[in-house]
């Protein structure tokens, strides 16, 4: 086997990492990951629940993929706590790298996609709503390779 038949192995084992939903606002993420502006991402842990999944673990890879469904890297969690809601600080919030210039504005955007139709049906509950208790995911990671044929 060629070194990269081996490394087309080894990718295609790696979990995928998607960020948001398909569309502009996947792709304004993944901008900002390839580019080192965002080093750290939210999800609710009852998606992960709902999924059957468990959150990233320190040290764990994934294919960071686009739109597209394309994986263009491969980033590696460096941090994972589980926290409430309201436990949300302004370091992680910088290191989302998403312009939010204080907690009640990163919190605001994302309610408003916690709150939408497609997350409210991704998560099986069309009356899904998020309050100071819900315990979020608060990851960071960094990139460890672009994978510059979107291969």
């Amino acid at each position: 086997m060629s070194f990269a038949s081996t490394m087309r192995f080894a990718l295609a084992s790696l979990p995928t990492a998607e960020f948001g939903f398909p569309g502009p606002m996947r792709d304004r993420l993944v901008a900002a990951i390839l580019d080192g502006r965002k080093t750290g991402t939210t999800a609710l842990l009852a998606a992960y629940e709902g999924a059957g999944e468990q959150p990233p673990q320190t040290g764990d890879q994934a294919l960071l993929v686009d739109s597209a469904g394309r994986s263009v890297a491969v980033i590696e969690t460096t941090d994972m706590r589980v926290v409430p809601l309201h436990e949300v600080d302004e370091a992680h919030v910088a290191a989302e790298g998403e312009g939010h210039g204080t907690v009640a504005e990163w919190r605001a955007a994302h309610e408003e996609f916690w709150h939408s139709a497609q997350m409210r049906a991704e998560l099986g509950d069309p009356d899904f709503t998020v309050d100071d208790a819900t315990e979020v995911v608060l990851e960071r990671f960094r990139v460890q390779a672009v994978l510059r044929d979107g291969s």
